[in-house]
């Protein structure tokens, strides 16, 4: 049975077809996020730590690491900053030091800049996952190495110098040319995890189907793991909850097992917060004047105050439970198990100090 192993300093990580599904969280990355750029030239890696947190309390298992920031204001004042092979490997390294400062959660070292992965491969403790390696003879070269010299396991993409194919048998031939090459190096099928790579089910009436099937034929035919951009089934998409909550058990159920995805619900901010208040005012509804924002967004269907697991993760456990990769529903019950409310900690059924009562 094929086990991908991903440690950090003292935990364990598996990806396999006969483990529950992998969630790689993916928040610690800068592309597209502009607050956690400009904190990141600015020095600040307190959103990097909480997201880290954030992430590990939601249910990922792994955490992916990307260096991919751009500083443009040092770039004004220092032309070398426009270069990513500059600025990436002192981050990536800070980067892994201060989130395994405050988490042992094993880890994915992520980047296109091969000084970035060798740094992050160098600072991170336990057995890594390095995301990623593609099909492109001079990628092979340069990555492969690295994956052997460090004895970790690596991320393949199904692309290469011709670009993504629409073609699912054009990706499973690069997927099966990874493999090969990796061979040639002395790596081992079950430290490739390859990403068929997703396409948009909006562009794409096929997409899901495809990947479907490619994960069935990497499983079968080269033996390996799999992973996948999650969200990237329902980009440009309405509700996109609802189609990743589909998307994942299928996937799971065709042989996927881990993704990269954001397991996080974000918390209500106050501008949505303020806005929701004014319309229940607008409507004569009084409220309670003791009644907390907490408990307000729960009672108008607004989430929550505070980051908890995405809807994502309440589908995979689910899955995890139908597939029997979750022993007696324990991962499930627990799941959703109700936090006491505030001044209820450490109380019983009924808010009883103790729990039920004893017979006399």
């Amino acid at each position: 049975m094929t086990r991908t192993i991903v440690e950090s300093k003292t935990k364990t990580a598996i990806i396999g077809f006969d483990q529950p599904f992998c969630v790689i969280g993916e928040r610690i990355n800068p592309t597209g996020r502009k607050i956690l750029n400009e904190e990141l030239e600015r020095g600040d890696f307190s959103r990097v730590e909480a997201d880290a947190l954030a992430q590990v309390a939601a249910g990922a298992t792994i955490l992916d690491i990307n260096s991919g920031a751009v500083f443009s204001n040092k770039m004004a004042e220092d032309p070398r900053y426009a270069d990513n092979n500059f600025v990436e490997p002192t981050l990536m390294k800070e980067l892994v030091e201060r989130v395994q400062a405050v988490t042992d959660c094993p880890l994915c070292i992520d980047s296109s800049v091969p000084g970035a992965l060798e740094n992050g491969l160098a600072a991170a403790e336990g057995r890594p996952l390095l995301n990623s390696v593609t099909g492109e003879e001079d990628r092979l070269e340069l990555v492969l190495p690295l994956v052997k010299k460090y004895n970790v396991p690596v991320v393949a993409i199904s692309n290469d110098d011709t670009g993504i194919s629409e073609d699912p048998d054009v990706r499973f031939a690069v997927a099966k040319k990874i493999v090969e090459r990796a061979a040639d190096f002395g790596i081992p099928a079950h430290d490739i995890v390859v990403d068929p790579l997703v396409m948009p089910i909006g562009a794409m009436g096929t997409a899901g189907l495809q990947v479907f099937t490619l994960v069935r034929r990497l499983r079968e035919e080269l033996g390996v793991n799999t992973t996948c951009g999650a969200s990237n089934i329902s980009f440009g998409l309405p509700n996109r909850h609802g189609i990743n909550n589909a998307f994942l058990p299928m996937a799971m159920g065709a042989g996927m097992t881990s993704a990269i995805m954001n397991p996080v619900a974000l918390p209500v901010g106050p501008t949505k917060l303020a806005e929701k208040k004014a319309e229940v005012e607008a409507a004569g509804i009084v409220l309670p004047a003791d009644m907390d924002d907490e408990t307000f967004c729960m009672l108008f269907g607004l989430g929550s105050t505070k980051p908890r697991p995405g809807k994502e993760m309440e589908a995979i456990r689910a899955a995890n439970f139908l597939t029997n990769n979750d022993d007696g529903g324990s991962a499930w019950i627990e799941f959703n198990k109700q936090p006491p409310k505030a001044g209820q900690e450490g109380r019983g059924r009924a808010g009883r100090v103790g729990g039920r009562r004893r017979r006399a």
